[in-house]
């Protein structure tokens, strides 16, 4: 019986073990940490051994296979005399992929890709298609692998978890963007953080698609220097010339597919606003369309698509001020977007751990969109260096309950609120999710 060690007792580590018992065989799951209660169940459940806030080296060091969680560097002490050993590691998402025989709709990027996996879920599912989201958002693609059966995976995929591919083919790959983020884990090099974006399409074919965003000089620029055999749909803001793609024009989204030439559907109808969600819908709508979802479908799933929480989420109207969540903001570019599209005088709630952030790139929506800032984080001097002079008012937090009082009291009627930090959320909260339902909380409670 073959020797599996799953490092990593979260969400996608449990899957993995999970799985890997399924599959017959021997299963290990070590974890230098704590595991929650939940996966600690689970794991006594299925009578998988795990051991926590240890690795014994002695027992890894045996595995024929080691799947490794996303939140362990490759350059990782254990990883290292792992790979010395001869034995491969790879993500959760290329282990089950090696159990996989359903159609997968891959998604990465640096933003945009959760909104998009959700868009294409919600499609999929409102055409009645045998359908799961998994990845990055919602579950374990292993688990549930393990335990249930679909024709269809939506997946969601960061660049961590497709380093460890190596066979993962997606039927459709998306990718949404490319921006600096995650730098400190790609020896603070762009070039090789693009090159793991790139891996989503490593393994297509001429049978396979590749929908990118034709608007970023990174992806363009990138794509000019490889050769693929995929059929490659770009998408873009502006008209395209290509026998295949979808673009904006005359505020209407136009697709050209091997399917047809005629689809189109108003800016206006999409239910979530801004260009960005216009980019994000014709990326969804070409991979519906591609998989033969009716054209009527995709323009009613994509006019009852609500969004995704911690995404420019509108919070509450409270004395006609408007507070927005957009806590999944966690890179410079992500703010971009949703400075981007505000409309009203913005109070700014910014901060976190910072991932080598750029702030220039924000200096001239900042200039006409940001009346006050307010800083959440325990170390802001960069944000203060970036915009102090820009700005009158700059505050400086180290709660959520301080940081919405604070901007609570800048602004003014008809203005907004907008929580999009810009920066990881560890320093003082235990992820996005929990740094965003804590703003709703607080507002709620104004």
């Amino acid at each position: 019986m073959k020797k599996l060690i799953v490092l990593g007792g979260g969400e996608s580590g449990v899957g993995a073990a999970v799985l890997g018992q399924k599959k017959g065989y021997e299963v290990f799951l070590s974890d230098s940490h704590q595991l929650k209660a939940k996966y600690r169940k689970i794991l006594h459940d299925y009578e998988i051994p795990f051991e926590e806030n240890k690795h014994e080296e002695a027992r890894i060091l045996t595995a024929d296979l080691v799947v490794k969680s996303p939140g362990i560097p490759d350059e990782a002490a254990l990883i290292q005399k792992i790979n010395t050993k001869g034995i491969e590691v790879i993500s959760e998402i290329e282990f089950g992929f090696r159990y996989c025989d359903a159609k997968i709709i891959g998604i990465t990027g640096s933003n945009g890709k959760t909104t998009v996996t959700k868009m294409v879920y919600h499609i999929l599912k409102s055409a009645g298609l045998s359908v799961a989201m998994a990845g990055n958002v919602g579950e374990s693609f292993a688990m549930h692998l393990a335990t249930q059966k679909v024709d269809n995976y939506v997946l969601e995929i960061s660049s961590f978890q497709l380093d460890g591919c190596v066979t993962f083919k997606p039927h459709i790959s998306i990718l949404t963007s490319i921006t600096p983020d995650h730098l400190d884990r790609y020896e603070e090099s762009f070039e090789l953080y693009r090159q793991s974006k790139f891996r989503i399409l490593k393994n297509q074919t001429a049978e396979d698609f590749f929908i990118y965003n034709k608007d970023e000089k990174s992806i363009t620029e990138y794509l000019d220097q490889i050769e693929v055999p995929v059929q490659m749909i770009p998408f873009s803001r502006s008209h395209l010339k290509y026998d295949l793609s979808a673009f904006i024009e005359n505020n209407k989204i136009q697709f050209n597919l091997p399917l047809d030439k005629s689809f189109s559907m108003s800016v206006d109808n999409l239910n979530v606003k801004g260009a960005h969600n216009a980019q994000n819908a014709m990326a969804a709508s070409a991979a519906a369309r591609l998989l033969k979802i009716r054209k009527q479908t995709i323009r009613e799933s994509m006019e009852s698509f609500k969004g995704v929480e911690h995404r420019l989420e509108e919070v509450r109207k409270f004395e006609n001020i408007t507070y927005i969540n957009d806590s999944k903001a966690t890179n410079i570019n992500a703010t971009f977007y949703a400075l981007d599209s505000m409309t009203k005088s913005t109070v700014w709630i910014v901060g976190g751990v910072d991932k080598g952030n750029a702030y220039q790139d924000l200096y001239n929506l900042v200039n006409q969109k940001v009346k006050a800032i307010v800083c959440l984080g325990l170390d802001n001097s960069k944000i203060i260096e970036a915009f102090g002079k820009n700005v009158d008012d700059v505050i400086q937090t180290d709660s959520m309950q301080e940081a919405v009082l604070a901007a609570q009291h800048f602004a003014g009627t008809g203005d907004a609120v907008l929580l999009s930090p810009a920066c990881a959320s560890f320093d003082l909260f235990e992820n996005y999710e929990d740094r965003g339902n804590q703003f709703k909380k607080v507002v709620n409670s104004l």
